[in-house]
């Protein structure tokens, strides 16, 4: 049985760091997204994968080759412009008759794929708390019998939670469909032709993790490193306190008079310290550098970025390749203690958090002294200079000066 896996999208809601990756290349517990699903549909038994890729795919190809590192087999398929889900699963009729299909941006639990392999013509539901926001599903006992689309009267708290179980009867459903509201393929219509002529099951999950928002990061990369394993291969020196489950990639170096507070996660070939304090729920990607007197709290680091001297950076993301000048601060409480609101591609969204610091994206640098608000969300290549202040949305090559 192959497994289809969703992996051609950009992700414009998790702006700026999918500026320049794919959404399914985010680093969640210094794994990509997308790693994350292939290692658990391989521990439900799958074997051979093909990927639906698109924006930015030489980093899905590259990162994952032909799947023999993992012990298994992956083609690649690329869907070219975006049409929609049901366009990106109809490209396998030539290679797929009974399958599985993953949404390549939500995290499925091994179980529940399981699950879907046992059971033939059947998607996965989860219950949720705001169903408006999705595709809602209504059942005659166990039979779907129709998807409604982020309707503002939802039938139900279950939801089309992006996992099915195909036959190749799909594929004349498929072809049936036509263009949605906003001009895509969407799978659900292709659904709701075939529960009019065939029978389509549905199956609650018991874990599923939907990552819309950058923000929405920091719970789920708490739950992937509770899941992650802890060791350590770099060197430790000594006058090191390590307190909880740390992990230290291969040649990276703790340097004395450094404070850590798992869980945490550290890369490969990193620069730790001297005299750093790194807090929990904190993951640093590969040849990266955190330096003296620097405070690091409940934040997600990319790979090459360097937050050397002086610094606090607190429940944050911040993309590779990024130099924080000496003192450079980031804000992460409102004085009033109230929930953050945050700007994204134009549009002023409620985060419904309390703390949260600067969503960065890559190649940025600060200058030393410079400081940046609660909530600021700074696109790629962006310059903020000497006790410069950075708030709201800064677009993409911007420069903020004092």
């Amino acid at each position: 049985m192959k497994c289809v896996i969703l992996a051609a999208g950009e992700g414009k809601r998790m702006h700026p760091l999918t500026y320049t990756r794919p959404k399914v290349m985010v680093p969640i517990a210094c794994k990509p997204l997308l790693e994350w699903n292939l290692e658990n549909a391989i521990k439900a038994g799958l074997k051979e994968f093909i990927f639906i890729v698109g924006y930015r795919d030489d980093m899905v190809r590259s990162y994952f080759e032909d799947g023999s590192k993992w012990k298994v087999k992956i083609d690649y398929i690329n869907q070219g412009r975006p049409q929609g889900t049901a366009h990106a699963i109809g490209m396998v009729e030539s290679f797929a008759h009974d399958f599985i299909v993953l949404s390549g941006d939500t995290i499925f639990g091994i179980e529940d794929i399981k699950k879907s392999i046992l059971q033939k013509q059947s998607m996965g539901l989860y219950k949720v708390d705001y169903p408006e926001r999705y595709g809602v599903v209504e059942q005659n006992d166990d039979t779907i019998t129709r998807i409604v689309e982020k309707s503002s009267q939802p039938p139900s708290n279950l939801i089309n939670a992006g996992i099915y179980h195909f036959l190749d009867s799909i594929f004349d459903f498929i072809k049936a469909t036509q263009p949605s509201k906003r001009g895509e393929y969407e799978i659900t219509d292709s659904i709701n032709k075939l529960t009019k002529k065939e029978n389509f099951s549905g199956f609650l999950l018991t874990y599923w993790r939907d990552v819309v928002y950058s923000w929405d990061l920091f719970t789920v990369n708490s739950e992937m490193m509770a899941r992650s394993t802890f060791d350590i291969f770099g060197i430790i020196e000594n006058n090191v306190t390590v307190n909880g489950k740390v992990a230290v990639g291969k040649g990276t170096v703790i340097k004395s008079g450094s404070y850590i507070e798992g869980p945490v996660i550290i890369g490969k070939d990193c620069k730790i310290g001297p005299n750093c304090y790194i807090r929990s729920d904190t993951t640093i990607g590969d040849h990266s550098h955190i330096g003296n007197a620097c405070e690091i709290k409940n934040s997600i680091i990319f790979d090459h970025t360097n937050i050397p001297h002086h610094n606090y950076v607190g429940d944050s993301i911040i993309g590779s390749n990024c130099n924080l000048g000496s003192g450079t601060k980031v804000a992460n409480l409102r004085l009033d203690k109230k929930l953050i609101r945050t700007s994204l591609n134009g549009h002023k969204i409620d985060t419904g958090l309390k703390k949260l610091g600067v969503i960065m994206g890559d190649d940025v640098q600060t200058g030393i002294n410079a400081m940046i608000n609660v909530g600021t969300v700074i696109g790629n290549n962006v310059f903020i200079g000497p006790g410069a202040l950075a708030k709201g949305e800064i677009q993409p090559g911007a420069i903020i000066s004092n």
